[in-house]
């Protein structure tokens, strides 16, 4: 195992065939070795900066049935809000005093924001902050609705593909397309955004052989940002009975990914941190190197459940702000509070 962990750290690459050898015989030596291994590479490639963004959770209303997801549009057990453009500027400004340069603009699939209403919202934010990124999760859109977006300013697009198993994903995606997902992020690189794809670990009848295709997608793909956590059933939905992913799993993860992808942003996401009080700390140390603290109003914070047990959602701004800086400092990390683009990226 650990001529093969060195031969990824080598490479950047290994057969699939390889991949799930690895995943398989995956004991603790071998664990801490490839967790080594990939904090070598992320000193290597970032230093021990940690990219900080603000997280602004604008609408919980979704058109989608996704059997995991709280906000599915027929969990009718879910208090629903939209932030109007002025809140979500007043949450900018609040993140601008803070030192956020970049702002995540999050939601369910939800008609009520316009292409229209999307311009002029990153258009404002554009106008109304010096150097700032933005980065739009909004889900499956046209080209054209991409293109608009991205003409208005927006920098980056994260549209986690959730898995790159075609039965898997639409065992848990009722009328969803997998081909059109992938086809929404292929048309996001090409149009210039900086992108983001993903998937959960621990869902149920999940195998190491689609986690193995999840990371050749990956590695075909060359995303600029990588989004993956562990899966966390919330009461309201088909899978609320199921059995939670792992940090130890979504770690490991991690590490493939930041071996593969050198050069790729990776977040130490909220769900690990909601499953293990250090579980954002354990991602760092496994080759993770953003974390997106919350900047949404305090009011609607507990209503964007996707899962249940998620951790913050009574914490102002600031104190989210300053909880997660005290975290990377403790594990032995910087916070960078730049824009934080992808390494090729930057200085240009």
């Amino acid at each position: 195992m650990k001529r093969l962990i060195d031969k990824l750290y080598d490479s950047n690459n290994l057969s699939s065939d390889e991949l799930l050898l690895l995943l398989n015989n995956m004991d603790e030596e071998s664990k801490k070795y490839l967790h080594m291994k990939a904090n070598e590479t992320r000193l290597h490639i970032y230093n021990d900066k940690v990219y900080m963004r603000g997280l602004i959770e604008f609408t919980n209303y979704c058109k989608n049935n996704c059997r995991y997801c709280g906000i599915r549009r027929d969990n009718k057990n879910a208090s629903r809000y939209r932030l109007s453009k002025e809140e979500i500027l007043d949450c900018c400004k609040e993140g601008y005093r803070l030192g956020y340069r970049t702002y995540v603009l999050q939601g369910g699939e939800d008609a009520y924001y316009t292409d229209d209403k999307i311009v002029d919202i990153v258009s404002s934010i554009k106008a109304s902050f010096e150097d700032v990124a933005v980065t739009l999760s909004i889900g499956e859109k046209s080209y054209e609705s991409y293109k608009k977006y991205f003409d208005a300013g927006a920098d980056r697009y994260l549209l986690r593909h959730e898995t790159n198993s075609r039965e898997l994903y639409d065992s848990l995606h009722p009328d969803m397309s997998y081909d059109n997902r992938i086809k929404c992020l292929h048309d996001l690189k090409d149009i210039g955004y900086q992108i983001g794809a993903g998937f959960m670990i621990g869902l149920p009848n999940q195998t190491n052989e689609d986690f193995v295709r999840d990371l050749t997608f990956l590695k075909k793909l060359q995303p600029h940002m990588v989004g993956i956590g562990p899966f966390i059933p919330q009461s309201d939905t088909p899978l609320a009975d199921e059995k939670a992913g792992t940090v130890e799993k979504t770690c490991i993860l991690l590490s493939f990914i930041r071996l593969l992808l050198p050069e790729v942003l990776l977040p130490a996401t909220t769900a690990l941190g909601s499953i293990n009080n250090k579980g954002r700390e354990q991602g760092l140390k496994a080759g993770a190197n953003v974390v997106m603290p919350n900047l949404s109003p305090t009011s609607v914070r507990d209503k964007y459940a996707l899962y249940d047990g998620k951790i913050c959602t009574g914490d102002e701004a600031a104190q989210c702000r300053n909880c997660i800086e005290n975290r990377i400092k403790m594990a032995g990390y910087e916070v960078d509070m730049s824009r934080g683009d992808h390494i090729s990226l930057q200085n240009k």
